[in-house]
Parts: C-alpha cells; sequence; structure tokens
C-alpha cells in the first residue's frame, strides 16, 4: 500500500524523513485497524520526493508544504471515520517532524483508490477478496 510524501528541501533532516515516513505507516495501520499486521505491515511500501524549495506551491506561489498521497485498493480505510483518523494522524505527524517549520494549513493527504483486481504483490493479482483473506491469514498466524 504505497505512501508517497513530497516535501521542499530544507523541510525535513534525512532522520525527520525517515521518522515522518515510519509515523505515516504507523497511522495507515491505526486507521485501519491492523497495527501489529505481518501482511499489512510488509505490504506498506513507499517513496519520499524532495523537491526544489521553488517547485512547492500553493495558491500558485512557492510554500514550505507536504504532501501525503495513498494508493490503496477499494476496500482500505472505506469509511469516513478511518478516513478522518488517517488525515489526522498523518498531520500530526508531519507537523512533528517538521518541527515548527510548517504550517498545519499546508500539510494536504489524499487517497487514490486501485480498482478490484488491480492490486499488485509479488507479481500476484489480488482482488479484494483475495487481499482480505491475506489480511486475514496474517491476523490468524501472528
Amino acid at each position: 500500500m504505497p505512501i508517497t510524501l513530497t516535501v521542499p528541501e530544507g523541510l525535513l533532516s534525512q532522520q525527520a524523513q525517515a521518522l515522518a515516513f515510519a509515523g505515516l505507516t504507523d497511522a495507515l495501520l491505526d486507521a485501519a485497524d491492523l497495527t501489529g499486521n505481518a501482511f499489512m505491515t510488509a505490504n506498506i511500501i513507499g517513496t519520499i520526493n524532495v523537491l526544489p524549495r521553488e517547485h512547492m506551491l500553493a495558491g500558485g506561489k512557492p510554500v514550505a508544504a507536504a504532501f501525503i498521497e495513498l494508493r490503496l485498493p477499494e476496500i482500505a480505510l472505506a469509511s469516513a471515520e478511518a478516513k478522518q483518523a488517517f488525515f489526522e494522524k498523518a498531520t500530526d505527524v508531519l507537523e512533528r517532524a517538521a518541527e515548527g517549520r510548517l504550517k498545519r494549513e499546508h500539510i494536504w493527504s489524499n487517497i487514490v483508490y486501485a480498482p478490484e483486481g488491480a492490486w499488485g504483490i509479488a507479481g500476484r493479482s489480488y482482488n479484494n477478496a483475495e487481499l482480505v483473506g491475506a489480511i486475514q491469514g496474517a491476523v490468524a498466524v501472528s
């Protein structure tokens, strides 16, 4: 379940980037009520994009900002409550990581859903039922 974090140069140190990404991973697991699930934990992957400061824009002008994008199967974070929980926790994570260099209102998040059957892990295509089965199987083994 990829997470993409995009920030401008100088906003987060490399250590803060790593801590922020770990915090985003925990926020996703927590919002999905899957903390400790080995299958989900192993399959939360992602990238950190660090752009030149002048390439981070809001209202058409450069701004210190952070963008968080999730790509998930349609079944993940399906409820409004789960989405809200993730957005709140993710915003808190980035605000703390930036240590006062980032305004809360300059942290944006979104979720992009993969269509049914369009989720691949280790060369295998999963439909929603198979993905749920793999997640539940990890709970049974844990």
